[in-house]
């Protein structure tokens, strides 16, 4: 329970009607669960207005409106606050709230296309080895120390944030990694969030089905960057050529790595197979278990980070040796009897595939097939759809279009979309099977010994959505079960 005064603080309003000395428990942008003791923030969403359940909320006894249009009708006995944007106030006030939570402790951000999750995980890791309590914010799972918490969105909204915050900041969280997505920037889900640093991975082609042109989806990342205090580091990649753009215009300490460019956080890669990768770190050499250029990149960011955050060198680089991927991220499987490897892969967008079919050609050793199975989702920018199936074929022996997450679409269409993109020569190499778990099955019978099988696009979901309905469905575990079929 707060004061609406104390809620209000420092929040720049343009009008105010009505009392503001009342005790609110409850800050909500859901019209459903307000009552007396809530205050209501109207936010004009993407799909609904909130807005036009002002009315509907005052019924339920709500007296505490924000809002950035006054109604035509003001009710009596209730308290309207009128608002620039109502979407940055939401978690502003959250945050008052909550008594800003988040600058009690060490809140880092990881954004781009690819590798957040990664990053965001590793980082969890390496700090909670290092001895202290850590939150994870992340697409796979959010965490308070050992307490999982099922995670529905990369980023939380900005309520739903302040309160994680809140309870991580009451567990004894010294630390907190996050996930910072181009949808959670532009919608301000991360408004009243105090970051330490921010971190760049890359950015490549995707999410314009919402952001509309990349030059927007690049600018919704950089929004990230622009608003960060002086206190605040950010780090950016050298090698990717809209790193620099990131942080052109932040208040924050910049700095960058880079494995192909000078960076302050040089990496090179001496060794890269199936047993790990050997970087060498601004000058001293780390084995690592894992695999791939991709996670040298991510790798080299976590050192960045951690010696950004004063960690000791020395500490970090001997955890590193010791860290894991995050579930779904080149998640590798053995086949017993025939020496099958199975790769599964959250890989979803092109440069995402092409990355991880890259790294899987350098590791092949003799004459081993790639066999890749990938979909797309639906409900989703579709122009990637035919370039996915271009980069598998490129990349691959064989390859299997299925459905993915197809939501609200016809899985059928697409599949043509997708299919649209197979080079005519490359034809002869591509089937399509809608049921992703036959999928699956044959994509498993096909292989022969020693070759190597990727399943992209799902990784960690525990799901498959179809028609609005989440059915269970999990591409390791059915991975799994045909292996031990087909051993039998």
């Amino acid at each position: 329970m707060n004061n609406l005064n104390k809620i209000l603080s420092n929040i720049a309003t343009i009008n105010v009607v009505g009392n503001t000395d009342m005790l609110i428990n409850k800050i909500s942008i859901d019209s459903r669960v307000c009552d007396a003791r809530s205050c209501f923030v109207a936010i004009k969403g993407t799909a609904n207005d909130g807005h036009q359940y002002i009315d509907s909320v005052i019924k339920q006894g709500t007296t505490a409106i924000v809002c950035e249009k006054m109604p035509s009708n003001l009710a009596e006995n209730v308290t309207y606050i009128q608002v620039a944007n109502s979407s940055i106030c939401a978690g502003q006030m959250a945050s008052n709230f909550y008594s800003n939570p988040s600058s009690q402790f060490k809140l880092v951000g990881v954004t781009g296309t690819n590798g957040k999750t990664s990053v965001a995980t590793l980082l969890f890791q390496l700090f909670t080895k290092l001895g202290y309590v850590c939150g994870l914010i992340s697409t796979v799972q959010n965490q308070i120390g050992n307490q999982i918490i099922p995670s529905t969105h990369t980023t939380p909204d900005a309520i739903q944030l302040q309160k994680l915050f809140a309870d991580m900041q009451a567990a004894g969280c010294s630390y907190v990694f996050m996930e910072v997505s181009s949808h959670a920037a532009h919608q301000h889900r991360i408004a009243g969030a105090t970051f330490a640093g921010a971190l760049f991975t890359n950015i490549t082609h995707d999410h314009l089905d919402y952001h509309q042109t990349f030059e927007d989806y690049i600018y919704a990342k950089k929004m990230f960057f622009d608003a960060l205090p002086s206190t605040a580091f950010a780090i950016s990649n050298m090698d990717d050529k809209r790193g620099m753009v990131m942080l052109q215009n932040t208040k924050a300490t910049t700095h960058t790595y880079g494995i192909k460019n000078l960076a302050n956080f040089k990496g090179k890669i001496l060794e890269n197979s199936l047993q790990g990768l050997l970087l060498n770190i601004n000058g001293t050499e780390v084995h690592c278990k894992m695999i791939g250029e991709f996670n040298a990149y991510n790798l080299l960011l976590v050192y960045s980070a951690a010696v950004s955050l004063h960690a000791d060198k020395e500490e970090v680089l001997a955890i590193l040796s010791t860290l894991q991927g995050a579930e779904g991220r080149f998640d590798c499987v053995k086949s017993n009897t025939t020496n099958v490897l199975g790769i599964v892969d959250y890989a979803h967008t092109p440069d995402a595939l092409l990355n991880v079919l890259a790294t899987i050609q350098k590791l092949r050793e003799g004459n081993e097939k790639v066999l890749t199975l990938v979909g797309c989702g639906g409900d989703r920018d579709s122009a990637k759809r035919p370039i996915m199936a271009q980069v598998a074929c490129e990349y691959s022996d064989k390859v299997i279009l299925t459905s993915d997450n197809p939501r609200t679409e016809d899985p059928v269409i697409i599949l043509q979309q997708m299919e649209a993109g197979v080079p005519v020569h490359q034809l002869k190499k591509v089937m399509t099977i809608a049921d992703r778990k036959e999928a699956i099955k044959t994509i498993c019978q096909l292989a022969n010994a020693n070759d190597i099988i990727l399943i992209a696009g799902k990784g960690h979901e525990k799901y498959q959505e179809i028609n609005g309905v989440k059915h269970p469905f999990d591409d390791k575990q059915i991975l799994i079960q045909t292996f031990e079929l087909l051993e039998k």
